[in-house]
């Protein structure tokens, strides 16, 4: 492709809503374009990149047994009442009308439509197990779009169902799906760990994330040596040590003027942070006051809690809620004499002795507390969030903490949504039994997005060569000059016809832009034609990779060049 025939604008400036470098070095290269908040037109330089990992991706699970369809972006309302997840969708699910006033919704997700297409088709065990996938657009109404393609509110997306008669089958299907995504994003070049995860509101057991490692995610991964990794929201941690108990002693109100954080209190009373519990008060759809009691120095994973409560929304109480259910202001709760709300002890407090939390009164804290002599321990639950250095829950190894950007998801859903929309086959014995299913998601956007994040420097992308748009970047420095542009056009349809994805600069432009620019859109591999180069008979070569340039001989140029495109 001729640059100059090429729909391909590069821009020196950043776009002022952009947060992380995939959007800002997207939009700055040319290969996105915003429409609208979360909206984004796709530029041909990106298209070619999209069209390189939908080819990785649909390689990979046919040779998984997947076939492919494609399923409508707009799906009746009908559906998602008949699941149950109309209303508990929330927000995120854009409903529509048509001219008749049916209600419609953007699809999000395609476990609906899916499951009543299989339903009116597959009666038989005979018949089971398939896998079917798609790539297409969704649509999610995020309430704060941003960082480009990796929290849009259009996306575009590789979403795949399986369906079976026997749990087995679908452990086999599940086993091969994420062998299939690890060689997907192994052929993409990528650093990426698989880590358990929760299942979010799609629902079902078993889960798995894939996350592209980058300092830039915005997941935070634990993992450890043993082979255990998790994102933190799933994270299980193996026995924590007790921390030093305070002194004996019994209980007793001390005066806490104004200290109502944990550093406040431990400073004022001179101990440990971990000699402190933390008592924090949750509300949720049911209006259900909950304390969560932890110890003072962790933090309560809000996702295990919420899994916990099985509510859809969680949020911390107001102040003046918590005043007016247990008569108490925040920063001074504790579990004795606590009314109003039901208690749930972590783990990580369950073994406190002679502790401090609050008293249930403003500017007062209890010192010497015991559980089973001061207060009923009552229900204990594990709702900790993982941190560095926590056991694992494998070998007690110490965990570390990564950080990465979640590109693939796939789930093992049960029967969740067979049963609620009948979704049925009649087993050996003639028997009616509700299909089990897996759903596998990956983000191509996303992935394109993530791949940047991980792969780039101050002056643009450094793209792994399987998504880079281009293979080679063929740059005329001097198209003015005769024999320049003589032996540019010559490598080109030598290069074209060798098979090789060449991007050919053959803009009328000043060397230093048309360098800026190599360096923004980030082509893995450069061979330069100039003028004082030819007149000693030689090319430059260089990788964006690490651009350490390379003179060749001419004649050997596509030899050289092809050597580097293999590497």
């Amino acid at each position: 492709m001729r640059w100059s025939q090429f729909y391909l604008f590069t821009t020196r400036e950043v776009p002022s809503d952009a947060e992380v470098v995939s959007h800002r070095l997207m939009v700055r290269s040319g290969m996105i374009k915003k429409v609208a908040s979360g909206v984004y037109s796709m530029l041909p330089l990106g298209w070619r990149s999209v069209r390189k990992l939908e080819a990785i991706v649909r390689r990979e699970l046919e040779e998984a047994g997947a076939i492919e369809l494609s399923m409508p972006t707009i799906q009746p309302a009908e559906l998602w009442l008949e699941s149950g997840r109309w209303q508990a969708y929330g927000k995120e699910l854009l409903r529509v009308e048509d001219r008749h006033g049916r209600e419609f919704c953007y699809a999000p997700t395609a476990e609906e439509v899916i499951t009543d297409m299989v339903r009116h088709d597959v009666r038989s065990y005979k018949q089971l197990p398939f896998n079917l996938f798609q790539i297409q657009t969704k649509f999610r109404d995020e309430i704060r779009p941003r960082f480009g393609l990796m929290r849009g509110r259009e996306f575009l997306m590789k979403d795949a169902y399986s369906f079976h008669a026997e749990g087995a089958s679908l452990d086999a299907t599940y086993e091969a799906m994420r062998a299939a995504y690890e060689r997907i994003f192994a052929a993409c070049g990528l650093e990426f760990a698989v880590v358990e995860a929760d299942t979010g509101n799609i629902g079902g057991s078993d889960s798995h994330e894939f996350m592209v490692l980058a300092r830039t995610g915005e997941s935070e991964i634990v993992s450890a040596d043993d082979g255990y990794a998790a994102n933190t929201e799933k994270a299980v941690i193996g026995a924590l040590a007790a921390p030093a108990p305070g002194a004996p002693q019994a209980m007793e109100t001390v005066a806490t003027p104004d200290c109502a954080s944990i550093p406040d209190v431990a400073t004022f009373l001179g101990v440990e942070p971990q000699q402190l519990l933390k008592t924090l008060v949750y509300t949720s759809e049911t209006e259900e006051l909950v304390a969560v009691a932890i110890r003072g120095d962790r933090d309560v994973n809000e996702i295990k809690l919420q899994n916990l409560l099985d509510v859809q929304h969680l949020s911390l109480a107001d102040a003046d809620v918590v005043a007016r259910e247990t008569g108490a202001p925040i920063g001074f709760i504790g579990p004795v004499g606590l009314r109003g709300a039901r208690l749930l002890v972590d783990h990580s407090a369950k073994d406190l002795a002679h502790f401090v939390c609050g008293a249930n009164e403003a500017d007062a804290h209890l010192v010497g507390v015991n559980w089973g002599r001061d207060v009923e321990l009552g229900e204990t639950v594990d709702v900790l969030l993982a941190d560095e250095g926590d056991p694992s829950p494998r070998s007690g190894a110490p965990m570390r903490k990564t950080r990465g950007i979640e590109t693939g998801h796939i789930f093992k859903l049960g029967t969740k949504y067979s049963e609620a929309l009948g979704c049925r086959f009649l087993d050996r014995n003639g028997k009616e039994q509700p299909m089990i299913m897996g759903c596998y998601g990956l983000g191509i956007g996303r992935t394109i997005a993530a791949a940047i994040e991980q792969n780039h420097d101050d002056d643009g992308i450094v793209w792994p060569t399987p998504l880079a748009p281009f293979e080679l970047l063929l740059v005329a420095l001097n198209p003015q000059d005769d024999e320049v542009v003589r032996i540019a056009n010559d490598l080109y349809a030598r290069f074209k016809s060798a098979g090789v994805d060449v991007l050919f600069d053959d803009r009328r432009e000043r060397p230093g832009v048309k360098f800026k620019d190599a360096d923004l859109i980030g082509v893995p591999v450069r061979l330069v034609v100039g003028k004082k180069g030819l007149g000693d008979g030689k090319l430059e070569l260089s990788l964006r990779a690490d651009r350490e340039k390379h003179l060749i001989d001419v004649d050997a140029a596509l030899e050289r060049t092809m050597t580097a495109l293999r590497a």
